[in-house]
């Protein structure tokens, strides 16, 4: 299984790790920025990192040669058309959300400010419109009273990305495919960012 890693920070590092002890073959990593921490953990393992051209825009030939899956972890770039076609699977994110619930950059943020009793974490096919590609694996959680967005992306939703990372990674090598259920736009709700969001 050949996997682009295309990421940031340390939820993107923490990815690279947990497919490196699953020794899934992580071919290259592509990065917005060269003094990323997910571009220095790559170096330092040997594998071939690529800063995309766009910060906002991951393009065919930044994907590499061969690739069975692009997977995203801490992405905002887009994934274009051609990058996805450019790898025989297409590709995957996680994004902290029961999708098609709190789709956008702040979803943690909104699930907190809505008051969410429940939040939960999507891994979804790369399509055109952001988080809007068919669901490969979801799983919820409680959220905490009190509880900031930091503190449940730290608690249970960043450990949930990874676990349904590894399944849906696990399931891709055991089948070549992919599971695909489409989102139901009825409950699509929007999460743009926040003036104070960040984790």
């Amino acid at each position: 299984m050949r996997i682009t890693l295309v990421g940031s920070r340390h939820f993107g590092v923490a990815t690279l790790n947990m497919l490196r002890q699953r020794e899934v073959d992580v071919v290259r990593v592509v990065v917005h920025d060269g003094e990323d921490r997910l571009a220095a953990a790559a170096r330092a393992t040997g594998i071939d990192v690529v800063v995309q051209a766009n910060p906002k825009l991951v393009v065919a030939s930044e994907i590499a040669p061969s690739t069975d899956l692009i997977v995203t972890a801490h992405s905002h770039a887009r994934v274009s058309k051609e990058a996805l076609a450019a790898a025989k699977l297409g590709g995957i994110g996680y994004h902290p959300s029961l999708l098609p619930r709190h789709r956008g950059m702040a979803a943690v943020e909104w699930t907190i400010k809505e008051g969410d009793p429940i939040a939960g974490g999507s891994i979804y096919h790369l399509a055109d419109r952001m988080d809007a590609g068919a669901i490969a694996a979801q799983d919820w959680v409680f959220v905490k009273k009190g509880e900031t967005a930091r503190e449940l992306w730290e608690r249970a939703l960043a450990p949930l990305g990874l676990r349904l990372l590894a399944e849906v990674i696990d399931h891709a090598r055991a089948h070549g495919s992919l599971p695909a259920k489409p989102q139901d736009e009825q409950f699509a709700t929007k999460a743009p960012s926040l003036p104070d969001a960040r984790h």
